[in-house]
């Protein structure tokens, strides 16, 4: 049976840095929201007003897209590691619900790490840089991590979650 493996964890926990090893280590299709993001809508104008809607309605397109197809690959007997950038736990509680339509075995990673941490992890992913990297500017990163809202027990229990 396929597998899925949904991450989740605030921005900087190593959520890529993870997948990327476990895809090296096992074959797996890793789908990054964040580098679709980039690659579709990178050079794009932004808006001068409403960025944060222009943003969201372009990330929830996106993120469909990713949906189909991981449905694609794991129906193919192919598994599939996805970062979609579930910061809230409205959004993590409709990916679950997404994942367990799909015919496979679902595992949900948590990734995290202290604020400190990944503020330097983000600092040094900006200054690399790389194809289709999301630089993140530290009054973005900051207000990503006060929007985190951190798994709760009741969350994990009734998903299964582990730390990664």
């Amino acid at each position: 049976m396929s597998e899925l493996h949904l991450l989740i964890g605030p921005v900087g926990s190593g959520k890529s840095t993870w997948a990327r090893r476990r895809s090296a280590q096992s074959p797996a299709l890793f789908l990054d929201v964040d580098q679709w993001m980039v690659r579709l809508y990178g050079d794009d104008e932004r808006p001068p007003t409403g960025v944060m809607e222009w943003y969201v309605a372009r990330r929830e397109r996106v993120r469909s897209l990713i949906w189909d197809t991981a449905r694609q690959v794991t129906g193919a007997g192919g598994d599939v590691i996805l970062e979609l950038g579930l910061v809230t736990e409205a959004e993590r509680m409709a990916a679950y619900r997404t994942a367990s339509l799909v015919d496979v075995d679902v595992r949900i990673r948590l990734l995290d790490a202290p604020r400190s941490l990944r503020r330097e992890r983000v600092a040094q992913r900006n200054q690399e840089g790389g194809p289709f990297t999301q630089v993140v500017p530290p009054p973005f990163f900051e207000a990503a991590s006060d929007a985190w809202e951190p798994v709760t027990e009741a969350e994990r229990a009734e998903w299964g979650i582990v730390d990664a």
